[in-house]
């Protein structure tokens, strides 16, 4: 599904290279410190850096040079990236019609997808009426409404409490089971990975240091633990 092949970007001091192989339907989370390269990888794979070299395969097709509205990819920025003059609804709509004109199926999925985010009494106001949580929830409404085979998600529950955190990771999960795409989740929460990503990556200094079962990372059997502050587990 997703292939990187010597993907690399640099910009002083700044040096990343990124090798990676992700099938259809995986879900991977990837964490590592501030400013390791995470966000990075994610916007070579979304378009919105361009690589000095190597290859960026999805599907087979090469994609290394194409813009981002070419992908397809749907990607949750951490700024959420919301129209300051577009209603919460509308909002949402642009991420199934650009024009925002939506069939009588897309308006109801707007609806159902609007409810379980807890956005459905919400709808008719503007972005800057809303906290920071309910932002967030708006632009991963919009995300999951587009259905793109490769989702991209940076740091997606970051300003939510505990409680609603937990529903969305539920909401996502069962997304995950009916859409199937190819799940990317940049992270500083091992509990989100455990719950929602089998598999983990994590970035150090601009590559990536250790790929592997989420569940070895947590329990720290592998030397990546170090990286992320995990004591073994006695």
């Amino acid at each position: 599904m997703l292939t990187l092949d010597n993907l690399e970007w640099h910009a002083p001091p700044y040096h990343m290279r990124f090798t990676l192989h992700a099938a259809a339907g995986e879900r991977l989370a990837i964490l590592g410190a501030s400013g390791a390269g995470k966000s990075t990888l994610l916007n070579l794979i979304a378009g919105f850096l361009t690589p000095h070299s190597g290859r960026l395969r999805i599907n087979g097709a090469d994609y290394t040079a194409a813009s981002p509205a070419a992908r397809p990819i749907s990607m949750l920025f951490q700024e959420h990236n919301l129209f300051s003059h577009l209603t919460v609804r509308d909002n949402i709509a642009i991420g199934l019609s650009p024009n925002l004109k939506l069939s009588s199926e897309q308006r109801a999925q707007l609806q159902d997808t609007a409810a379980k985010t807890g956005l459905a009494d919400l709808l008719d106001r503007l972005p800057e009426q809303l906290s920071g949580g309910q932002k967030q929830r708006v632009a991963l409404a919009r995300c999951l409404l587009r259905n793109r085979p490769l989702l991209l998600l940076d740091e997606p529950f970051s300003a939510l409490d505990p409680a609603l955190r937990i529903e969305m990771l539920d909401l996502l999960d069962d997304t995950c089971l009916r859409q199937q795409p190819l799940l990317l989740m940049v992270t500083h929460n091992l509990d989100d990975a455990l719950r929602i990503a089998p598999r983990s990556l994590v970035v150090d200094n601009g590559q990536i240091a250790w790929d592997g079962a989420t569940s070895d990372l947590a329990r720290g059997d592998s030397p990546a633990a170090a990286l992320l502050g995990i004591e073994k587990h006695r």
